[in-house]
């Protein structure tokens, strides 16, 4: 894959990637309620710059700043995963999760605004909330980042000598018997 193609399916992967971002952050007031629990990433990651009033907007710049940064790192993996591709995304997301929960408890003990937060560690509510808005994120960004760079050249290469079916591939066999 030409510079060139790998810059734009990275950019376009990041738009993706802002957009499940900006997808969560807005749909965060109505988890909350569903899974009766206050934790709020852009509360967590704003208030983290702005222990004060104000976290908002920081706190939503950084929320999709990293959602453009996991986009772009996943548009560019993405095509090699070995799973079908409507999966891919939230299988990343799920992935993102489950590597990362562990670290909530340094959150409870050292975010510079841990008593005006939830404790997330050993709360299932907060987990299953994050579980949630993962798989959210992983789905938006999974079908937006297919569909943006649906035009941009994949990975170079053969076809691969196998059928989606697992069980090869028809032309190769015709083609060994008329050798």
């Amino acid at each position: 894959m030409s510079n060139g193609h790998v810059t734009t399916r990275t950019l376009k992967g990041a738009l993706a990637g802002a957009l499940a971002a900006a997808a969560w952050a807005f749909q965060q007031p109505l988890d909350k309620l569903v899974f009766r629990s206050r934790y709020d990433d852009v509360e967590l990651l704003g208030r983290a710059v702005r222990p004060g009033d104000g976290w908002y907007r920081i706190g939503l710049v950084l929320h999709l700043q990293n959602g453009a940064l996991f986009g772009a790192l996943y548009a560019n993996i993405a095509p090699g995963l070995p799973v079908a591709p409507a999966l891919r995304g939230p299988a990343a997301g799920l992935a993102e999760h489950f590597a990362l929960w562990p670290l909530v408890g340094l959150t409870d003990r050292f975010h510079p605004a841990r008593a005006q937060l939830p404790t997330l560690s050993g709360s299932r509510r907060a987990f299953a909330q994050a579980t949630w808005r993962h798989l959210l994120f992983g789905y938006v960004l999974g079908e937006l980042e297919r569909r943006l760079n649906a035009d941009v050249e994949g990975p170079p290469g053969p076809a691969p000598d196998y059928a989606s079916n697992g069980h090869g591939s028809l032309e190769r066999a015709v083609s060994a018997v008329r050798d």
